[in-house]
């Protein structure tokens, strides 16, 4: 249900784009920008979607290195995004599908594949048309249904990968309402040596949109600080935009205070009153705080947690982190997320995981620091200390079983070692015949049946649940019956293949072949989640309860 007041998708407003593009340099966060921009219209009571452009020539972010790209971001439907789409759905409040992303590889491959079936009727096929009219009807599809769409270009204004589709932006201004299109473009506004801010940066990122027919209706300044009036000024007056449309967006220490300083800065009524929706909007007083009573909701006390995986890169496990807060927004705590290196764990990163409060092992692909990763869980089970297994953290917890509970020596994932004697972890049968990279993969939402009477039925106060899934191995059914005769247990099943397991002599163990992350919203945090970080809040607080005169020894 959702939390926020909503008019609903509104027929007479006519369809709204928002085009957000960037400027400078990558990695300004023109996403958060467009993401925090979406949540206020939606206070506001718009039905809103966005699309995010990738100008890379894969078809999808499924084969992309976490190095390179950082997450692969799962939706409903079994899209492998880029991780700004999660971003999206966490700040709107929306499942997204995979017409929501549109890359260079997908529009190359459907024009090509529609040109070898004849559909071009023998004409030259070239980028204009045929390209750019395939991205726009991409973006016009994804915005069905709604009031606004917002669609951010990936990379920066300059790049030769972005030219399609900034050339598509430009047909589009020329074939939409000057009302029903709004132009934002990110910039970086950096200090000099001496704190003043620079505007020739934007000067000339402006100038380079302009020469391929672009004009930017706002501005959005990146730089620590608010911006200064005068800056606005120089802005506003070499980049053709009157200054009330020259915006600051200042760093703050938590992306989801942006929508809070955006507001702040009168963008969200700037758009609409350029988008001529403003009179359709809610009353101010009746618009939804419930995001601003959420980001800014005391904490009492600080947890530790150990995320021990091989990526040492925040974005590679950005929805853990994200999942993490919103857990802590529900239980009013802080989260501070220690990194261990499963890879280097036992030279530098033994005291890191044992000061931890708590203890979470992610999915990932690979051998590489599984032998740490299985060292980490037997260090939670034996210790007691609060236990979050995710993907292939599931799998290393029946593998650390099986080899230190019921001594199967040498038992591993046929992934990781195809000579194992004890393949606890096997691809089932049917997924073998499978050929293309991916294509053996279990991904999107599935159905979980869930065990009456165990911890997951408590966690998720239910009898199923639905999460999204992205692997490819599973429990081999062979050693079900051997793996649950000593405490472990599979309390949440599809079929025949094992969902979610746990330890019934353990305070809280609990591991998930599926990733709960990618549901977990500020508003909604993810059951397993909330749970685990229950679990380390209350054993926290057990270790600090002063003790009696009875118990104290002398």
């Amino acid at each position: 249900m959702p939390t926020e007041p909503t008019t609903g998708y509104d027929p007479t407003l006519g369809k709204k784009f928002i085009f957000v593009t960037g400027g400078v340099m990558s990695g300004l966060g023109k996403g958060i920008t467009a993401a925090s921009t979406g949540r206020l219209l939606a206070n506001a009571g718009f039905d809103v979607t966005a699309v995010k452009v990738d100008p890379y020539l894969n078809v999808d972010a499924g084969t992309m290195n976490p190095y390179e790209h950082g997450e692969v971001y799962v939706l409903k439907d079994g899209g492998e995004v880029d991780l700004d789409l999660g971003n999206y759905e966490r700040f709107l409040g929306i499942d997204m599908t995979s017409d929501h992303n549109v890359t260079t590889g997908k529009t190359y491959q459907s024009v090509i594949e529609a040109e070898r079936a004849g559909d071009y009727l023998g004409k030259t096929v070239q980028i204009i048309p045929h390209v750019t009219d395939d991205i726009k009807r991409r973006i016009r599809e994804a915005a069905e249904g709604t009031d606004v769409c917002i669609v951010e270009i990936g990379g920066t204004v300059g790049d030769i990968e972005s030219m399609p589709f900034l050339e598509s932006l430009r047909q589009f201004a020329s074939e939409e309402d000057d009302e029903d299109l709004l132009f934002m473009h990110v910039t970086l506004v950096p200090d000099s040596m001496n704190g003043e801010q620079k505007t020739k940066p934007t000067q000339h990122s402006v100038k380079e949109l302009r020469s391929i027919g672009l004009q930017p209706d706002i501005l959005v300044g990146r730089n620590e600080d608010h911006l200064e009036e005068q800056t606005k000024t120089k802005i506003a007056r070499f980049c053709d935009v009157s200054t009330d449309a020259v915006f600051s967006n200042p760093d703050v220490d938590d992306i989801y205070k942006v929508p809070l300083m955006v507001e702040d800065e009168g963008l969200d009524e700037y758009v609409m009153e350029r988008l001529g929706i403003a009179k359709s909007a809610l009353p101010k007083a009746e618009r939804s705080q419930r995001w601003r009573e959420l980001v800014t909701r005391d904490r009492e006390g600080t947890v530790e947690i150990a995320l021990v995986g091989k990526y040492g890169l925040e974005d590679a496990y950005m929805s853990i982190h994200e999942a993490l807060k919103h857990a802590g927004i529900e239980r009013e705590v802080d989260v501070d997320v220690l990194w261990v290196d499963s890879d280097q764990m036992h030279d530098e990163h033994t005291e890191r995981l044992e000061a931890a409060d708590g203890i979470i092992v992610p999915g990932g692909f690979g051998s590489r620091g599984t032998d740490g990763k299985i060292d980490a869980v037997r260090h939670a089970r034996e210790n007691n200390v609060p236990f979050l297994g995710l993907c292939l953290g599931f799998q290393m917890a029946v593998i650390e079983h099986a080899r230190n509970v019921l001594g199967l020596e040498d038992a591993n994932s046929a992934e990781l070692d195809e000579e194992t004697p004890h393949p606890v972890i096997d691809i089932l049968p049917e997924q073998k015949e499978v050929d293309d990279m991916g294509g053996t993969m279990r991904l999107g939402a599935h159905e979980t049946q869930i065990e009456p009477g165990t911890l997951a039925a408590r966690i998720y106060a239910d009898d199923s649940c639905t999460e999204r899934h992205r692997h490819r191995y599973e429990v081999n059914p062979n050693y079900i019956d051997q793996l649950e005769s000593e405490g472990l247990a599979f309390s949440g099943t599809a079929g025949r293949r094992m969902e979610i397991l746990e330890h019934e002599d353990h305070p809280f163990f609990f591991g998930t072949q599926f990733h709960p992350e990618f549901r977990s919203r500020p508003d909604r945090a993810s059951p397993p989640f909330v749970g685990f970080l229950k679990a380390v809040v209350d054993r926290s607080e057990s270790e600090t309860e002063p003790q009696s005169e009875d118990e104290v020894t002398i």
